[in-house]
């Protein structure tokens, strides 16, 4: 389940991720990486590899409305620093909610840029502890198997928990606006081949162009930003 790197499998994911895998403590980051400008075209910049601050706030603006991810860097470290310096180098705009269950989970990731999507895929982060438990509301990377976490994010509509013990560790959870998520569109269902919903490597190599061609209720991320905490 949550295999998405053989895009053949179900569950969610595929991961696509970054990669912490060569230095992932917070000791190997430059001290001056969070005050340099990120590009998300460029995966390996040292900007992308600054550590997020303890806990922070990430509010997404989509085609349904906003809602609000709280991250707490304690619950899991490589993967809250990786969502954060995602988002504040707007590598989520525009991205599609590709993979929509209801009552299971609202998936995205993938860019739709299909440059920046290759140029990501191997950008892969080691896997971190499970400390809290994929219940509605968490937000988790996707994966498609130990150390493969990249780009790709779940967020959980129910009590999923079975996933904790496949190593899925939740990061942050949604404290605005989850009626938001939960309108997201789910007519697609699955992907394919097991659905009739997006074909994750056809996105992978034709990005938004495939999915408005062939997919065009999906909604989408509209913009991301970290915001300050309350």
């Amino acid at each position: 389940m949550f295999r998405a790197a053989s895009v053949s499998t179900l569950l969610i994911v595929a991961g696509f991720a970054t990669s912490c895998q060569r230095g992932d403590t917070p000791g190997d980051r430059g001290p001056d990486a969070a005050a340099m400008t990120p590009d998300f075209h460029n995966p390996t910049s040292p900007a992308l590899a600054a550590q997020a601050p303890d806990s922070f706030r990430a509010r997404f603006e989509t085609t349904k409305g906003a809602f609000v991810i709280a991250v707490h860097r304690a619950w899991a470290p490589l993967g809250a620093d990786r969502f954060y310096n995602l988002v504040r180098s707007g590598y989520y705009d525009d991205v599609r909610f590709f993979r929509v269950i209801p009552g299971f989970m609202a998936q995205f990731g993938i860019h739709g840029d299909s440059a920046v999507s290759t140029a990501w895929r191997e950008q892969r982060i080691s896997d971190d502890p499970v400390r809290r438990t994929n219940v509605r509301g968490m937000v988790t990377f996707a994966t498609a198997g130990p150390g493969t976490r990249t780009t790709q994010i779940f967020i959980n509509y129910g009590n999923n928990d079975r996933l904790d013990a496949m190593g899925f560790a939740p990061f942050g959870q949604v404290v605005e606006g989850m009626e938001v998520v939960d309108a997201l569109y789910g007519g697609y269902g699955e992907g394919q081949p097991r659905g009739r919903g997006p074909e994750q490597m056809r996105m992978q190599i034709e990005g938004n162009t495939y999915l408005g061609r062939e997919f065009p209720r999906l909604d989408y991320i509209k913009q991301a930003r970290i915001v300050a905490n309350p």
